[in-house]
């Protein structure tokens, strides 16, 4: 509730991993709340390897899916995000994969992109969030492995350029976990490990940059 009371849990503590489960999910890396939908997307995540839906009301399960549409056992995972848009698609992260892939609300597979797919260990795609314009025309994309911030243009999935770098001082990143933006498009991030820390980065406007590695955008009286 509202004042932090306990109302409810799901799943079955303890139980075997088992990607087609109805009944109890694996480490569910993140959730998105769809409220028109009265829906809940569950990146279900570190243990199951799938995108699960559940009944914002009731917790009741719904429906889920793997990569591409399918099993979810293709899924490399962990599945560390599943973000629904505006125009009814969902974005997945498919964290180890280096991949975004992109479904319809019944989890019709519609595409994928690759994101510095010679990434390796913990993998590029660890979380993303929308612009906050009726399009949504930008998604921001945290990478985690490489201390970096991403901007794709969401209708051709192009990456347009990314900035950050890995550092402890202020615009550079100790692996960037979670991203969000709010109403002016200003951007959140969170770091997780050592990083230990929010850093916000305020919007700016429109303007031509040139492609590619943006570097640090150090905050004004730091250098």
């Amino acid at each position: 509730t509202g004042d932090g009371q306990f109302v409810a849990e799901y799943g079955i503590p303890g139980s075997e991993p088992d990607s087609n489960s109805t009944e109890f999910f694996g480490q569910v890396a993140e959730i998105e709340i769809d409220g028109e939908a009265n829906e809940v997307y569950l990146a279900d995540g570190y243990r199951h390897k799938r995108v699960a839906v559940i009944d914002l009301n009731t917790g009741a399960f719904k429906r889920y899916w793997g990569a591409s549409g399918d099993r979810p056992q293709q899924f490399r995972g962990p599945v560390h995000c599943a973000i629904p848009s505006n125009d009814g698609l969902v974005y997945v992260c498919d964290r180890g994969s280096d991949r975004i892939q992109v479904f319809r609300e019944d989890g019709t597979y519609v595409r994928e992109v690759y994101i510095a797919p010679e990434t390796l260990a913990r993998g590029s795609t660890w979380d993303i969030d929308f612009s906050n314009d009726p399009e949504q025309k930008y998604i921001y994309l945290a990478d985690g492995q490489n201390f970096k911030i991403y901007v794709i243009d969401r209708e051709s999935l192009e990456v347009l350029i990314s900035f950050g770098g890995g550092g402890r001082q202020p615009g550079q990143f100790y692996a960037p976990h979670s991203i969000a933006t709010d109403s002016q498009n200003n951007i959140y991030t969170t770091e997780t490990y050592e990083g230990k820390r929010i850093q916000k980065f305020v919007f700016k406007g429109m303007k031509s940059v040139p492609s590619g590695h943006q570097g640090v955008p150090w905050p004004e009286g730091t250098l």
